[in-house]
């Protein structure tokens, strides 16, 4: 059974780490190895201090990173820590292949770009497929997604899949192939490594100003056009149908 640590910001979405966890426990989709782990206190130490400690003591032996991206995950300097240091290989355990679930009210599209995973969780989607290559096209269309995965997603050489909550809240099988697939792309994965680790929170005000303008023009877009073409671009990015990204 894969292994796995779930990657997300305690004080907003606790709710939803206790369901994977209860799915990890009755339906053995994963082995849960994220039990009883709280936020690590960085204490003055230097970024490498924090990486090790986290890949090889809090992360241990697990294989794959389950990242729950929430409102403000993108935002929260744990969570940061956390998905940087299963990018890298530590002295005692391997980097991990890195999920991503798009908690609701985030984001509604997916990355289908593990192989077969179109046949495996969308075969009930008839729409077209676009491709996105561009950071521009992915942070419009996922505003709350970490600066780290994005990264990661324009980067060729890297395979992550991004799947919205519904399509495994409520099947185990789904969630349980999704994991051992990524489980399989870690040793493959070359990670961008360049981003600096984070070192501090952006407060909840900050965290909204900084993407709040996405949706506002989205939501406008029902009833009138955006005023300007950098607006439309959004609004037209957001609202294509879910892609898989072309590897």
């Amino acid at each position: 059974m894969t292994k796995a640590f779930i990657s997300y910001h305690h004080d907003n979405d606790q709710s939803y780490k206790v369901h994977l966890s209860e799915m990890a426990t009755y339906f053995g989709c994963f082995e849960d190895g994220s039990v009883n782990t709280g936020d690590i206190s960085d204490d003055g130490r230097s970024s490498q201090a924090i990486r090790r400690q986290i890949r090889d003591v809090y992360l241990r032996d697990s294989q794959v990173t389950i990242l729950l991206c929430g409102q403000e995950t993108k935002h929260r300097k744990h969570v940061d820590w956390e998905l940087k240091s299963s990018m890298i290989d530590g002295s005692v355990n391997h980097r991990s292949g890195i999920l991503v679930i798009n908690l609701p009210g985030v984001s509604s599209c997916w990355e289908a770009n593990l192989p077969a995973e179109k046949y495996q969780l969308y075969s009930d989607y008839y729409g077209g497929w676009a491709s996105f290559e561009t950071r521009t096209d992915f942070e419009a269309r996922y505003p709350r997604m970490p600066d780290r995965i994005i990264d990661q997603l324009v980067r060729v050489g890297v395979t992550i899949s991004v799947v919205p909550w519904e399509r495994i809240e409520y099947d185990p099988n789904a969630l349980r192939w999704l994991i051992d697939e990524t489980a399989k792309q870690r040793f493959n994965n070359n990670y961008d490594l360049s981003r600096s680790m984070r070192r501090n929170d952006a407060t909840s005000r900050l965290a909204n100003a900084l993407t709040a303008k996405p949706h506002q023009t989205l939501l406008g877009m029902a009833d009138a056009r955006a005023p300007n073409d950098v607006e439309s671009r959004l609004a037209e990015l957001f609202y294509t149908h879910p892609s898989s990204r072309n590897k």
